[in-house]
């Protein structure tokens, strides 16, 4: 997503600047896109769209320690900051 077009959801550029900042780790724009999202759709559906949010970074979290592999392009595209950082190193023991 460029972030510009309007996708067809509402309140979707508050929303996507939400993701975007905590993506970003941009405390001050989270802080902002925070406030904006209570505006346009109130304080529990922010709350539930920040609980998504964690969710899928949970998931990734969760996916990355049992042990499920990258898909071929992932790895493709990661492998030289993975062998520079020596992560390959954690995965799982052959047997």
């Amino acid at each position: 997503m460029d972030g510009a077009t309007d996708i067809g959801v509402p309140y979707w550029a508050e929303l996507v600047a939400l993701v975007d900042a905590t993506i970003a780790r941009d405390s001050a724009a989270a802080s902002a896109a925070r406030i904006a999202l209570i505006a346009a759709i109130g304080r529990p559906a922010m709350l539930d769209t920040a609980a998504v949010i964690g969710g899928f970074d949970g998931i990734t979290k969760v996916a990355d320690a049992t042990g499920i592999p990258l898909e071929p392009g992932k790895a493709a595209e990661s492998e030289d900051w993975r062998t520079s950082l020596g992560i390959d190193r954690f995965g799982a023991e052959k047997t």
